[in-house]
């Protein structure tokens, strides 16, 4: 195969490529749901099509952040965003852990779990955009 070089086909073939992850999305969520319905929550959960589909969603959610930071205007501080974004992940994952942690019938040490996890999911992508702002500035 020859290396496209011309701009205009690159674009077409770019389009090409997200209209197909377009359709065998739609058709993941389509079996998921098919497995939802006829299976329950579990069901759905235990298909590996699950595992493939929540992978997908994590991968294309990194890299729109690399396109967002690109557009974001340049005068904003990486480290005033890192450090309002790591307030308002404490803050939502103390909130979780102190609910979980008051359901009846939990143990207090599910609260802390459920929001130690809450919060580690919220640091890792709030130092990612933290770098990419902090590349974007340097550059």
């Amino acid at each position: 195969m020859k290396i496209i070089k011309d701009e205009r086909l690159k674009l077409k073939n770019l389009k090409d490529i997200r209209v197909l992850f377009l359709i065998q999305t739609i058709g993941i969520v389509g079996i998921l749901g098919y497995d939802f319905v006829t299976k329950g929550i579990n069901g759905m959960t235990d298909n590996p099509l699950w595992f493939v589909f929540m992978v997908t969603a994590i991968v294309s959610a990194y890299l729109s952040m690399g396109i967002s930071v690109d557009h974001e205007s340049s005068d904003k501080s990486p480290k005033k965003g890192l450090a309002v974004s790591l307030a308002v992940t404490v803050f939502i994952a103390v909130v979780i852990g102190i609910l979980t942690s008051l359901s009846e019938g939990i143990p207090a040490i599910n609260g802390v779990l459920v929001g130690a996890i809450i919060f580690v999911c919220g640091f890792v992508p709030c130092i990612y955009v933290y770098r990419l702002r902090k590349k974007t500035n340097e550059s």
